[in-house]
């Protein structure tokens, strides 16, 4: 079955780096865009990075953009986010997100604290 599995997450400095994988089984990955999400307990999730399927476009949210980097792997059916200069309101869980069809991970949770 279709499914997307984040690793990656854990507590970190602020001013630290970090680097989020999102393993995607069960689908053609190379033709489909794939996005990063985030959301704070008590707010709505939202989008961090998008990348589409050759990786001729990726775009960022604001807050996220010059500090976040978004890849992908056709080979490996990988999308990995690399988060440097991380930021206390940086703590979220990330979700790993296809939006065909609205089909998301379970999430990895990123903690940026001193």
């Amino acid at each position: 079955q279709v499914q997307l599995v984040e690793s990656g997450g854990g507590s970190v400095q602020p001013g630290g780096s970090l680097r989020l994988s999102c393993a995607a089984s069960g689908f053609a990955f190379s033709r489909y865009t794939m996005a990063w999400y985030r959301q704070v307990p008590g707010h709505e999730r939202e989008f961090v990075a998008r990348i589409t399927m050759s990786s001729k476009i990726a775009d960022y949210s604001e807050s996220v953009q010059g500090r976040f980097t978004i890849s992908r792997d056709n080979a490996r059916n990988t999308v990995d986010l690399l988060l440097t200069h991380l930021r206390p309101e940086d703590t979220a869980v990330y979700y790993c997100y296809r939006p065909a069809g609205g089909v998301w991970g379970q999430g990895t949770s990123v903690t940026v604290s001193s």
